[in-house]
């Protein structure tokens, strides 16, 4: 069952949803070649509880670090670890919080160092699918126009869709209805309403869609190892449009990247 939110909710969700994007932003400073995946799972966590959250993660199904940090052909759930980040590494961050009752939860993938081209271009493209899913947000369409907005992109650069792995509803639990594929048909799956919140996050391979999961019940990779992006935001729709709860201006703020690409679908409420 799809649970809507008031407004008032709304507020709060958006709180937690920040406190996610603020997390991101610290992290995004700290990612560079040498750093530990371990080292960025503390001080995201010791962010976290001092702005006054809960990382939401840590023991959710039995998951055993605060944040999922998944580098190279690593899809999502990555478990952080002392391995050194090297030149050229990606490294998808997913982080939750869980705050005034309700759950935050996006990513964001970062270059380390130097990335080869092609590489560069997949992260570009996926952030892309995330904005044309977000885009089909709207009250009336349905699940399955998100999902093809994104899914037709990406192959429309020869990339893999994973199939196996997709968005959600969120709201006082991490995961809620609807689920959110990154492919699909047109016209089909629930309808979007007022109120509706999710997480859309494109899981995008530069080879194979096809994906392994491993004997630690935790790490999912692209079967032919090739690099894996992942980018998501909490979105919403008020007054029968998409808006966003998180945001990726900490990052931006922290690479000093410049970027418009949220103001169509950023409204205060």
């Amino acid at each position: 069952m799809i649970i809507l939110k008031t407004l008032d909710e709304l507020r709060l969700m958006r709180e937690s949803a920040q406190l996610v994007s603020k997390t991101l932003g610290l992290i995004a400073k700290e990612i560079k070649p040498g750093v530990t995946t371990n080292h960025l799972d503390k001080i995201g966590a010791e962010f976290i509880r001092d702005h006054g959250g809960e990382p939401a993660f840590l023991g959710m199904y039995g998951f055993p670090k605060n944040l999922c940090i998944s580098p190279n052909s690593e899809v999502v759930h990555g478990i952080p670890n002392d391995k050194p980040l090297v030149e050229g590494d990606i490294l998808s961050v997913d982080c939750g919080v869980y705050m005034n009752g309700f759950y935050g939860d996006h990513a964001y993938s970062f270059e380390v160092g130097e990335v080869a081209p092609e590489t560069k271009k997949l992260l570009k493209v996926t952030k892309q699918s995330l904005y044309k899913g977000i885009e089909q947000c709207v009250r009336g369409k349905r699940v399955g126009d998100i999902s093809n907005a994104i899914q037709t992109y990406c192959e429309s650069h020869g990339y893999g869709v994973v199939r196996e792995l997709v968005g959600h509803g969120l709201g006082r639990k991490m995961h809620e209805d609807p689920q959110v594929p990154n492919y699909g048909r047109k016209g089909s799956g629930k309808v979007l309403k007022d109120g509706i919140v999710l997480a859309i996050e494109p899981m995008i391979n530069l080879g194979t869609h096809e994906v392994i999961f491993h004997k630690d019940g935790w790490t999912v990779t692209s079967k032919d190892n090739s690099p894996s992006a992942h980018f998501e935001h909490d979105v919403c729709i008020i007054n029968g449009k998409p808006v966003l709860l998180s945001t990726f201006k900490y990052i931006y703020e922290a690479l000093g990247i410049v970027s418009d690409e949220e103001a169509p679908i950023t409204m205060d409420y």
